[in-house]
Parts: structure tokens; C-alpha cells; sequence
């Protein structure tokens, strides 16, 4: 390059440099960044030599400290997890002593021993003593106590018999300082951990050893104290020093023990005839001192680097304050650039002379008001996915049902599912609108005397209309009262507007949104069961125990209104509910004091229930495999044998209900089509918006497409840049953005790895490409 051209280029890029300095925005900024740096930088200069020594002592104590205490934390968090695998394997079933020493079961006990090794990363070894036994376990199987300890790990102050004694008596953890263990032949430094279990069973009946590295623990102090010269040590509550670690020379045992004792701080102490600083901390887990001893020569000497460093720095700070504040001015301002760019693609009114803050509000009350129109929209989505599958465990679906509003605002609040259901017989215009208008009426309706909100929504697939009532929660005043006269007035209404009562089913109440569809299937299962109602056209499923008669046995039996709730979420194909049911009656099964024989027809009537249900459902794949179902020995085996009963049941229920439309997943496909350039376009969205599981819309979607959805998304996506590549002029920024991308650096190394060029890469390709052919 001619140094005609490079002035030139210089020049050129000054110019644009300073155009773009023309934003009456951009200059507040610059200006705004030179008095922040000068005004500080003033005041710096009066105090700088007067407090920067000191300060910058107090700074390398308090991260002395600091390091300390993350030491601290971590060997503590290293510790708790000792504790906490302790627990686990107290309660855990493959590892009690049935298990155990059960010839069939033996392997699967070690093996778990061996998951509960590996999930700790400071053990070095692991094992599992029941007192009185001969026997020890490990993961690598069992062995005798005296060659455990004897052979694989020889102790020089801890013999067998001993250690033998100590696993059989222990009561309280005991953790033993660290030690030389010869470890087949090879020499190594250790702490011995003995924990009783149960923890804090006044009989433990057995014990849990652990064997610990003291490398581990010195390696943990290293890593965090970084270039750390001097030494570090732990001692226990009794004082005892557990283990230690020096870089230098290390301290004389009665220095050592006077730093047991210490308060937790910084202290200056002489030790061994010269200055050292001390930093202690106390670990309030388990009462551990953790101490750090450095000469003070050395803790200081960095100062003085820090200071000349700090003086440079200065220095540089004020020649470049300005041009700095210039730069980072620019920087700042470049994503309100970005925003204004992208409002300009958005619409073709804007106004130069204008403020930049200005035209931004503007554009996000346009873009607010456009949202809003959306609202009703997303509230009824929500709805939907509530009935069907609670609040789910997902922050974005969280979020949009939190601003649809259908959490009680103010305070703790009860739920509760309501079903408006008309006779078979209502037909023609007048039953469209009926509905029609019962709708716009429950879209969103509030009761202010009764502090009650209502939202409601249609199921097309059962022209019923569905709402979601929400009431304080109110100590002084019962549930079902409040629920009741919400149902009074909500009659009231209908009765007021039009002359056909519909049927009401009144779920039960719940204190928050994710049990709603335990209320919706309650709801369904009172409306199915209307014909027992006695209290108008309302049936409560709270009441329907009370509406079927009862034996004048006093004998206990499955409750008939768990029974009908269960019926009614196998029904709708509602797995969760089902599930919830089925672990319910379980439990009240257990609690219920009843003869053996009994109990069993009790059981095989819970069993002939599902058996029912599937049958009605024409779910007869079930009865291939139903001599398995039948064969159980607890009441553990029959709840596992009935919730995968009714994973099946639910599961085929919304198979048929799904394959009821053929054309659903066209429909989607060709959504997907025309929303593809939308950035905000997900596999969750659009499952809601369709009120399907996301699993079957992702399932079914890669069976007709070939191509799970975020690799079609990619694909149509990809189709559309090359399309405006090849045919338009459009800069490649924008057709990166039309096509749903936010980030185009991220783009461009998608499609270069795909394609092998970048986009401009492929644009001049094709465009030489068809010169040639030309």
C-alpha cells in the first residue's frame, strides 16, 4: 500500500469517526465520561500518597482473609458432602443389612457403595462396617475387618484390633489427624474418618470409614492460595492439629500449638524468634480453626510492587483519561445504535432530528400496545396448559402465566376448577350462542364483593367451558364456603343474562397454580357424575362421597369420590393426576387398619378399576400383559404395578385423542412456515399454542418431517438467507435479522461450517458462478 493511500485511509476512517459524533445523545455521553474520569482523578491525586500504602496493606490482608475463608468453605463443603453420603447411605435400602448379606442382593450393595465413592471428590477410599460382623464392605467387595486393616491399610498407632474395637463402639463421629498408611507397600498420608449410622441414633448399629488424602486437602489449600508462601494448617474443636502444609520452612511443634488457641482475625505474632502474620478463621460446621502463617517480610514486600504498579497506571490514566472517555462514549452508545437501526427496520417514519431516547420510547409503547391485543390469547393458552398439566417446571411459561395475571395478586390465594356443561339436546344457533356469549362473559370477570376473579376458557373438543376461580385465602372463614357463594354468584349471572342453566362441576380448592389440574379433573369427574347431584345444577366433587350410598358395614373401602377422580384422569388421559391418585389411595390403604384378606380384595378392586376404565377407553393393549399386573406381594408392588398401568392407559388415551387429528402436525408444519423468521419461535410455544405435550409434538414432528424442530427451523431459515443472498442486494446484516437472528457472528459460523463459506463467500460464488454462465 502507497503511503499516498494509507493517508487517504487514515483520513476516511478519522472522517467517519467524527460523523458519527453528531448524535446530540452520543456527545452527553463523552462529556458525561470526561468529568467522570476527571473529577475523580483530582481528588485521587490530593490523596493518593497519603492512603495508598495503607490501603493497599489492608486490601492484602483482608484477601489473605478472603482466601482463607474460601478454603474454609470449600473443605467444609467437602466435609458436609461426607456427611450428607453418610445420610444417604443410612436410608439407603441397598444398603442395609438384609441387603447386604443377602447372597442375591450382595453385588448391587457394593456396586451402590462404589456410585457413592465416586460421587465425592476428595474420598480415597469407602467402607460400609455393621457392628458385630467380621466382615467390612467396600466397592470393591467384602473382605475381613483385621486384613482391611491390616493388610491393605497397615496404621503404625492404629492396629486392627483396635480399629475393630473403635467400629463397634463409636457413637459420635471421629475423625483422626493425619497419618502415615501403608497402602500396599507404599506410604501415604491420611485422615480416617468414622461416622455411626444412624447419625445421632443413640444405638448406632453400624459405621461408615472413609479414607481421605491428606493431599486432597493441602492440594484444595494450594489451588486457592495461589502463589501462597508459608504455612497453612487445619486443627479440630479439640485443638489437635489434623493437617498441615508449608512452603518454606516449616514452624516448630510449640508454635504450632499456640495457634490452635486463636481468636478468629489477623494477628502479628513472633514465631520461632521471628514476625509473622497470622490470619485465623473458624468454621461454624464443625468448629474447625483453619490458620495461615506468613512471615511479615514477605507479606509485605508486595507493596511495594503494587504501589509502583498502581503509580503507572495512574499516570497512563491521565494522559488517556480523555481519548479513553471518547472511546468507551462510543462503545456505550453502540446498542442504542443498534436499537435505533432495528426500530428503523421496523418502520419507516423516523425522525433524525429527533431525540434518540425519544424515538426508542415511542417505539416500545407501539410494540407494548401490539402486545397487549395478544393478551387474551396467551391468558387462554395458559389456561390450557394449567388444566391440563399444572404449572409446569418451565421459568419462560412461569413468567407468561405471572403476566397473564392468573395468579391471585393480592397475597396467598385459593384455586379452584369450575366446568359449565350444557344438555346433549341443546343444538343449532341458540347452543353457538350460548357459549359464545358465556364466553366473552367468563373471559375475565371479577368479584369484588367477594374478593373472587374468574377466567375461563373453551374446550373446543367438548364444547365445555372451563374457569379458573381464585379467592383469598381466608383462616377465618372456611374454603368451601367461599367457593360456594363465588358459584352462587357466577348462577346468578348466567341467570341474569340468558334463560338456560348450564351444569356446574365444582373441583376441590388448592393453595397454589400447580395443582389446578388435580381441580380440573376434579371438576370433569363432578360433571360426569352430575346425575348424584342434590343441589340444583351443581355437583361438587367435595360432595360426592356424601351423594353415594354407603353400605351399613362399617368395614373400610376405597373412598368412591377417589375412585371417580381416578376414573375421571385416566379419562382425560392425564398421566400426573393418575399417578397422584394412585399414590393417595396407596397411603390411605396402608393407614386403614384392615384384615389380610380383605386388604386383598380391596387391592383387586383398585386393580379392576383401571382394568375397567381401560376397557371403556378401548385401551385393550394393557390386557396383553395382565397376568403381570396381578402378581404382587406388597402394597410397594401393587402401586408400582398400577402407576405403570395408568402410564399406559394415559399415555394411549392421548395417542387416540391426538391421532384424532390427522391434520394437526400440517397445521403445525405449516405454522412453522410462515412464523419460521420469528425469533421467538420455540418447540414450547408452539405445543401450547396447539395444547399438546411437547414430547409428542417432538416425537411425531421428526416422524413426518425427518427433522426434529430446531434443525427444520434451521433448515427453512438457512433456504430463506440463501434465497436474499443469491437473488437480492440486501446487506447481510439485515437479511440475518429478517430471517429470526439476533446474533449474526453466531450465524455466520453456523452457515460457514454447514456450507464451508461465509455468507459473503457464497454470495460472490454464485455471483461469479453466473457470469460465467452468462
Amino acid at each position: 500500500m502507497s503511503k499516498s493511500s494509507l493517508k487517504s485511509s487514515v483520513v476516511s476512517s478519522f472522517q467517519m469517526s467524527w460523523n458519527s459524533f453528531k448524535s446530540k445523545l452520543l456527545l452527553k455521553y463523552a462529556l458525561s465520561y470526561i468529568l467522570m474520569f476527571l473529577i475523580p482523578l483530582t481528588g485521587v491525586t490530593i490523596f493518593i500518597y497519603e492512603n495508598a500504602i495503607n490501603d493497599l496493606r489492608r486490601e492484602i490482608e483482608q484477601t489473605n482473609v478472603n482466601q482463607l475463608i474460601q478454603v474454609k468453605l470449600s473443605i467444609d463443603e467437602r466435609m458436609s458432602e461426607l456427611q450428607q453420603i453418610t445420610s444417604r447411605i443410612a436410608y439407603d435400602k441397598q444398603l442395609s443389612s438384609y441387603m447386604v448379606h443377602h447372597p442375591y442382593y450382595e453385588m448391587e450393595a457394593i456396586d451402590t457403595l462404589g456410585n457413592y465413592k465416586v460421587n465425592s471428590s476428595i474420598l480415597e477410599d469407602l467402607f460400609l462396617y455393621f457392628h458385630n460382623d467380621e466382615n467390612i464392605y467396600s466397592y470393591r467387595g467384602l473382605t475381613n475387618v483385621h486384613v482391611a486393616f491390616g493388610d491393605w491399610y497397615h496404621y503404625s498407632n492404629w492396629n486392627s484390633d483396635q480399629i475393630y474395637n473403635d467400629l463397634n463402639k463409636i457413637k459420635q463421629p471421629m475423625i483422626r489427624p493425619a497419618e502415615n498408611v501403608t497402602v500396599n507397600s507404599r506410604n501415604d498420608s491420611m485422615l480416617t474418618m468414622l461416622f455411626p449410622i444412624k447419625p445421632n441414633d443413640l444405638y448406632p448399629t453400624a459405621t461408615v470409614v472413609y479414607m481421605v488424602s491428606e493431599a486432597k486437602l493441602t492440594g484444595v489449600m494450594d489451588t486457592i492460595l495461589n502463589n501462597f508462601s508459608g504455612s497453612s494448617y487445619i486443627f479440630n474443636q479439640d485443638g489437635q492439629l489434623l493437617t498441615s502444609n508449608n512452603h518454606g520452612n516449616a514452624l516448630p511443634g510449640q508454635a504450632v500449638a499456640s495457634l490452635a488457641s486463636l481468636e478468629p482475625g489477623i494477628h502479628s505474632m513472633k514465631l520461632d524468634g521471628i514476625e509473622h502474620s497470622v490470619v485465623s478463621v473458624r468454621s461454624k460446621e464443625n468448629n474447625w480453626n483453619y490458620v495461615t502463617a506468613i512471615p511479615s517480610h514477605q507479606f509485605f514486600s508486595k507493596v511495594v510492587h503494587i504501589q509502583t504498579l498502581f503509580l503507572l497506571v495512574f499516570c497512563i490514566t491521565v494522559l488517556f483519561g480523555i481519548i479513553v472517555a471518547m472511546i468507551l462514549a462510543k462503545r456505550q452508545y453502540h446498542p442504542i445504535r443498534d436499537l435505533i437501526e432495528f426500530t428503523k427496520m421496523k418502520s419507516s417514519n423516523y425522525d433524525m432530528t429527533r431525540n434518540e431516547w425519544d424515538w426508542i420510547k415511542q417505539t416500545i409503547h407501539d410494540y407494548s400496545a401490539r402486545i397487549d391485543t395478544q393478551e387474551p390469547f396467551v391468558r387462554n393458552q395458559c389456561l390450557l396448559l394449567l388444566f391440563k398439566h399444572g404449572k409446569p417446571d418451565d421459568p419462560e411459561i412461569e413468567r407468561m402465566v405471572a403476566s397473564a395475571g392468573l395468579e391471585y395478586p393480592h397475597g396467598q390465594g385459593l384455586y379452584v376448577s369450575l366446568i359449565l356443561a350444557w344438555d346433549d339436546n341443546l343444538e343449532g344457533g341458540d347452543s353457538s350462542n350460548i357459549r359464545q356469549h358465556l364466553q366473552e362473559m367468563f373471559n375475565e370477570l371479577e368479584f369484588p364483593s367477594l374478593q373472587a376473579r374468574v377466567y375461563g376458557v373453551e374446550f373446543s373438543t367438548k364444547d365445555q367451558l372451563a374457569l379458573l376461580v381464585s379467592v383469598p385465602e381466608d383462616a377465618q372463614e372456611p374454603a368451601q364456603k367461599r367457593i360456594e357463594d363465588v358459584v352462587e354468584a357466577i348462577k346468578v349471572m348466567i341467570n341474569n343474562n340468558i334463560q338456560i342453566m348450564p351444569y356446574i362441576g365444582v373441583g376441590m380448592p388448592y393453595p397454589d397454580l400447580a395443582s389446578i389440574n388435580q381441580s380440573f379433573i376434579e371438576a370433569a369427574t363432578a360433571i360426569d357424575n352430575r346425575i348424584l347431584g342434590s343441589n340444583g345444577r351443581v355437583t361438587y366433587f367435595e360432595q360426592l362421597q356424601d351423594m353415594i350410598a354407603s353400605t351399613s358395614s362399617e368395614a373400610y373401602w376405597l373412598p368412591k369420590k377417589s375412585m371417580l377422580k381416578l376414573e375421571q384422569s385416566l379419562k382425560q388421559g392425564n398421566e400426573t393426576v393418575a399417578n397422584q391418585v394412585i399414590v393417595d389411595l396407596i397411603a390411605e390403604i396402608k393407614e386403614a387398619a384392615v384384615p389380610a384378606a380383605l386388604l386383598r380384595c380391596i387391592c383387586f378392586d383398585l386393580l379392576n378399576s383401571l382394568l375397567k376404565t381401560a376397557h371403556e377407553l378401548g385401551v385393550s393393549e394393557v390386557f396383553a400383559g395382565i397376568h403381570n399386573f396381578t402378581i404382587f406381594e406388597t402394597l410397594e408392588e401393587l402401586e408400582d404395578r398400577l402407576t405403570s398401568l395408568a402410564v399406559s392407559i394415559c399415555q394411549q388415551v392421548e395417542r387416540n385423542t391426538e391421532t384424532e387429528q390427522p391434520s394437526l402436525i400440517e397445521d403445525i408444519v405449516a405454522y412453522v412456515d410462515q412464523k419460521f423468521a420469528d425469533y421467538t419461535l420455540s418447540l414450547e410455544h408452539v405445543a401450547l399454542k396447539y395444547s399438546i405435550s411437547i414430547s409428542y409434538l417432538s416425537r411425531t414432528f421428526k416422524e413426518k418431517i425427518g427433522h426434529n424442530f430446531t434443525q427444520y427451523i434451521w433448515q427453512r431459515r438457512m433456504e430463506e438467507v440463501i434465497r436474499l443472498l443469491v437473488h437480492t442486494t440486501a446487506p447481510l446484516k439485515d437479511i440475518i435479522e429478517q430471517v429470526g437472528y439476533l446474533d449474526a457472528p453466531n450465524f455466520i459460523r453456523k452457515f460457514k461450517k454447514e456450507t464451508g463459506y461465509t455468507p459473503g463467500q457464497y454470495r460472490k460464488l454464485y455471483a461469479s458462478s453466473k457470469k460465467e454462465q452468462e
